[in-house]
């Protein structure tokens, strides 16, 4: 039934996928069900619910994400990204993009590099540490620095601001339009773009803000 249901979702979303993503994505849901029965990495228990509070919804901003980067190889930093977030389903569907899930709990970090194994995924890794102490070294740095439901976005933007590298952007998910998140950000955080996401099997608002530092 679950496979039933994404590949519905991917092709309301205008996605294609190999079978082995389809089976990827998944697995990743399974993963994510043991090890929620151990740590409380998602609020979501639901197996259905979870097919499309998870999985669809951030396998909707893969598009976006896709026209914004032109499908070009990246690093990409997902914030808080608690149980993978969308930083896994990024992995998957995206074997071009490097992905780097940050998050301050041992046991979060943990799984995304047990889900990085077991799925097969060399291109996503766990990083357990602050996301404030991660820097742009000379050359380094992420390209898009990403997160869903993490903070307001004046703290997304402050924390993860020494993570970007020159010329990177900010992709924050969101649901209803953040008017509030949107007129306390700092006058040197750009708004380029708002982008408004339709979620299949989801009847509830969902958006992307896109965000760029301004050169101080």
């Amino acid at each position: 039934m679950s496979r039933e249901v994404l590949a519905t979702g991917l092709q309301r979303l205008g996605l294609s996928l190999s079978e082995t993503q389809v089976t990827q994505l998944l697995d990743y849901l399974a993963l994510l069900q043991k090890w929620n029965k151990v740590y409380n990495l998602t609020a979501v228990r639901d197996p259905a619910e979870m097919l499309t509070h998870h999985l669809l919804d951030s396998l909707a901003a893969i598009p976006p994400l896709l026209r914004q980067t032109a499908g070009e190889p990246i690093r990409l930093l997902d914030v808080g990204s608690g149980g993978g977030l969308p930083g896994v389903v990024i992995a998957i569907v995206c074997p071009q993009i490097d992905v780097s899930c940050v998050d301050t709990v041992g046991k979060k970090a943990a799984f995304i590099q047990q889900a990085a194994a077991t799925l097969r995924l060399p291109n996503l890794h766990g990083v357990h540490a602050r996301v404030e102490t991660l820097k742009a070294e000379q050359g380094g740095g992420f390209d898009v620095v990403c997160s869903r439901a993490f903070a307001s976005l004046a703290d997304f933007t402050n924390w993860s601001r020494s993570a970007l590298r020159s010329g990177g952007v900010w992709m924050a998910m969101k649901g209803k339009h953040p008017e509030d998140e949107l007129a306390a950000l700092p006058a040197d955080v750009a708004v380029f773009h708002v982008e408004q996401l339709q979620v299949p099997g989801l009847d509830a608002e969902r958006c992307i803000i896109w965000m760029r530092p301004l050169a101080g």
